[in-house]
């Protein structure tokens, strides 16, 4: 049995540091630092909950590749339960994300095969069996196993990524589903608006929107809409990537797994997040409980 089976893409990203503010496109050749790492949605979440000393099980497709070797190595080396990956025919998934010195990101994701993939539903199912909670992120073959986490009576979060519209066709199955929902801020210019329209929705659904510099913001139908400010950290931002996925599996093990107030929880869930911004191109160093420890308490 598992505390946590994280549902997603997981691949390899290959950050691209410019040493300017922009890509000089007047000439051919730009010199820049180029870092491979574990990363994307399933990668991140899956080594956070981990790293936090939870049962951890993963379902996602990988290819039959170095990269994919890469990743069962890191997995099987940090007890992450490997029987739900499966294998993509096109290989397993990369990003590109260009990176600037503030630490934003512009991303350019190969999912490879993810919105034809079938996944192993028997294998799933066993594996969701008894699970405390499933995590979600959305490649099109995951939604084939909301149903199944349901039919398991498993709490389920969804992380949504950068919503542009709430409407879009893509997400709605993720949307009617989730228990959890988790969306970032990125491409709103007020998110509480965006939280409001999701808990009209789903209003016995818990919402969470990462707001970056801005903080974070909170919505329930009982308690309503709270902002809260960001985690301070004496070390510099210099990495979003792995940020959205550090504040909701942070929220979620502290939420659903330890049962702690939903204010505290939010506040593990910053800190993991401002913990993965200090990390450059790497997801090998993520939050640890010693470490939350020590955060909280100063």
């Amino acid at each position: 049995m598992h505390d946590v089976v994280v549902i997603g893409n997981v691949g390899i990203d290959t950050n691209v540091y410019l040493p300017g503010q922009e890509i000089d496109f007047t000439v051919e050749a730009n010199f820049t630092e180029n870092v491979d790492c574990i990363g994307q949605a399933g990668g991140y979440a899956s080594r956070t909950y981990a790293n936090l000393g939870y049962a951890t099980a993963f379902i996602g497709a990988i290819g039959e590749d170095a990269a994919g070797r890469w990743i069962r190595e890191t997995f099987a080396r940090e007890q992450i339960n490997l029987e739900g990956i499966f294998i993509d025919p096109a290989g397993t998934s990369r990003s590109i994300n260009f990176m600037y010195p503030d630490g934003r990101r512009k991303n350019f994701y190969d999912g490879k095969s993810h919105m034809t993939l079938q996944p192993p539903l028997a294998e799933c199912q066993r594996i969701l069996q008894g699970a405390r909670l499933a995590h979600f992120n959305i490649p099109n073959w995951a939604r084939q196993l909301l149903p199944l986490a349901r039919q398991k009576h498993v709490p389920v979060a969804v992380d949504l990524q950068d919503v542009i519209d709430l409407h879009d066709p893509y997400r709605q199955d993720f949307i009617e589903q989730a228990d959890f929902i988790f969306f970032s801020a990125a491409n709103q210019a007020d998110p509480a608006a965006v939280v409001a329209a999701l808990l009209q929705r789903r209003p016995q659904a818990v919402v969470i929107s990462g707001m970056g510099e801005k903080g974070a913001m909170l919505g329930t139908s009982a308690q309503g809409i709270q902002t809260f400010p960001p985690f301070s950290l004496a070390e510099p931002v210099i990495d979003t990537n792995g940020a959205g996925d550090s504040l909701a599996a942070g929220f979620l093990s502290a939420y659903v797994l330890d049962g702690l107030p939903l204010t505290e929880a939010v506040l593990r869930g910053q800190v993991a997040a401002r913990h993965c911004c200090t990390q450059r191109g790497s997801s090998d160093h993520l939050i640890d409980r010693e470490l939350l420890g020590r955060y909280l308490n100063g």
